[in-house]
């Protein structure tokens, strides 16, 4: 989080627009789709899952392990309940962190039964020794342990059962290469159409017995950066301010003022953006800045700003990455209403001539 000139604080774990999971996900398993054919979105994943499952069925065979990737929000951890659901199997969760020592993982392993799947969350953070741990597992269904220690060390094989592992992560290309390739499908999910959000705000609105006008869904699913668990948020949040004004129902005025009083405007970008985006042009005049010296201008870490706040403003064309730093581009001039000086019309022709990265 970080302050504005007038010392107010923006943003924070809190940030409405935030893909992450957050204080108001608790309705999230009600909103969840139990099949493939209730889930929106994502059809090639969709399409190729049914043939990968209904073959794994036929054969039977526990489903080969999955590798999921993609932005945080976009519905990994949805695909791995309904992976779980239509094979008929246990789900368990947890998440890399928490998987600390290999004592850990084999007694989530060793308690798997045949056909379970094992879902682990932001895989690409598990700890190296784990992981090793690991590769025999998915392989062999296997888990080798050592007992003791110097020569009388020896190694001792459990079977396990056949299961199936999950993996989700945001960040695929951290995954170590020896545990990528054991998993037997690799699927990317991209953010959704306006038009698919709005399926899923008209789902959830139904789920949670709200009731909407279509244009009051649409609004919403424009501003929801491409992302399903932002969507669900917002409705909740218009949802709030439709009650309080005693309205039977979410109405397009209602969606537009709940957005405009919650600082989300057309595109979806929040005051945290728009802070980035004024900070580069003002402070710096259009010139690229480095993301040290730009994390420090705004007081944010500089991890933060890289992979929560830049991803969207990148996909909108608003910014971009040079061997110099980052700038801001024509749209995001045009977006905050700045008239671009002569100076700054150079910078952004120098990086048009194939400066960017």
């Amino acid at each position: 989080m970080f302050f504005d000139d007038d010392d107010e604080l923006i943003g924070g774990d809190d940030r409405l627009v935030q893909s992450t999971k957050g204080e108001y996900d608790y309705e999230e398993n009600v909103l969840r789709p139990k099949t493939l054919d209730g889930y929106v979105g994502q059809t090639k994943v969709k399409d190729n899952l049914k043939v990968y499952m209904s073959a794994a069925k036929r054969r039977g065979e526990a489903l080969e392990h999955v590798l999921l990737y993609g932005a945080p929000g976009l519905g990994k951890t949805t695909l791995a309940h309904i992976i779980s659901n239509e094979m008929g199997g246990n789900l368990k969760l947890t998440s890399a962190p928490a998987i600390e020592r290999g004592g850990d993982l084999a007694a989530i392993l060793t308690n798997l039964n045949e056909g379970d799947v094992l879902f682990i969350d932001e895989i690409h953070r598990l700890n190296h020794s784990v992981e090793e741990i690991l590769y025999s597992a998915m392989e062999d269904y296997a888990l080798d342990i050592i007992v003791g220690k110097g020569p009388s060390a020896r190694n001792i094989r459990f079977t396990l059962k056949k299961f199936t592992l999950i993996g989700a992560t945001t960040r695929a290309g951290m995954i170590a290469n020896p545990l990528r390739d054991r998993f037997g499908i690799i699927c990317r999910l991209e953010t959704y159409t306006p038009d698919e959000l709005k399926q899923i705000v008209m789902h959830s609105a139904g789920k949670l017995n709200i009731g909407i006008e279509d244009a009051a869904a649409s609004e919403i699913s424009r501003r929801s950066r491409g992302t399903p668990r932002i969507a669900n948020r917002l409705l909740k949040r218009v949802r709030d301010f439709s009650t309080v004004n005693d309205n039977e129902k979410v109405t397009l005025a209602d969606a537009k003022y709940a957005l405009k009083q919650m600082e989300v405007d057309d595109l979806g970008l929040d005051e945290v953006d728009r802070a980035l985006l004024r900070a580069m042009i003002e402070k710096f005049d259009g010139r690229p800045v480095g993301l040290e010296t730009l994390a420090a201008t705004i007081n944010e870490d500089a991890g933060t700003i890289e992979d929560v706040y830049e991803p969207y403003l990148l996909q909108l064309g608003f910014i971009a990455r040079t061997p110099r730093g980052r700038m801001v581009l024509r749209g995001g001039y045009e977006h905050l209403g700045y008239k671009m000086s002569d100076k700054q019309l150079k910078q952004i022709s120098l990086f048009d001539k194939g400066d960017g990265d």
